[in-house]
């Protein structure tokens, strides 16, 4: 298993990731100020008393499912007073390849949940289930066999709608709180 201190340690916090970043930059900081917790969630307040304080993120600024989960993240991590830093996945795989989504992939962003000393508590990643469902939905319905001549012409018009749900649709974004903090309430 990966030393998460090292890690940790060797990353950058999150708001300092966020201005260095070059892609979907401004849609993150879009969804961040559009979005708020919710006020009537008493778990936030019960998170406030548990063991967890770090957040080790691992992502990439290209990643549509970041720039959709960080903000909400951000959100989250701020009412809890977690400190939370981002390691860059495609640095080194050796952090991603002990998180591998289904086995086999380096699917980003995960969120790994730690307490003061540096332990795993929880890990929440890469997409809310109901992301998941759309995402899926979606390629089934549009995306030719990957041999077809227009499937990279469809993947990108794919891409591209994913995007533009991701950036918009509230209630997807509520749906990602409440995957991660019943997460966390585990």
């Amino acid at each position: 298993m990966a030393n998460l201190e090292t890690y940790f340690n060797n990353s950058q916090p999150l708001d300092e990731y966020i201005d260095s970043m070059t892609v979907n930059k401004d849609n993150v900081l879009t969804i961040y100020n559009a979005f708020t917790l919710p006020s009537s969630d008493d778990r936030i307040n019960q998170l406030k008393d548990s063991s967890y304080s770090k957040v080790l993120v691992i992502s990439e600024d290209w990643c549509g499912d970041a720039m959709m989960n960080l903000p909400i993240l951000k959100r989250i991590s701020e009412s809890l007073q977690l400190e939370v830093r981002v390691f860059h996945r495609d640095e080194d795989t050796n952090l991603i390849d002990q998180y591998l989504t289904n086995g086999t992939a380096r699917s980003i962003p995960i969120f790994i949940f730690m307490n003061n000393q540096f332990e795993q508590v929880s890990v929440w990643g890469p997409r809310a289930r109901e992301a998941q469902e759309f995402v899926t939905q979606l390629r089934a319905e549009k995306l030719p066999p990957k041999d077809a001549h227009n499937y990279e012409d469809k993947e990108k018009e794919v891409h591209h709608e994913i995007t533009s749900k991701y950036k918009s649709d509230t209630d997807l974004w509520n749906q990602v709180y409440d995957s991660i903090i019943s997460k966390l309430m585990l």
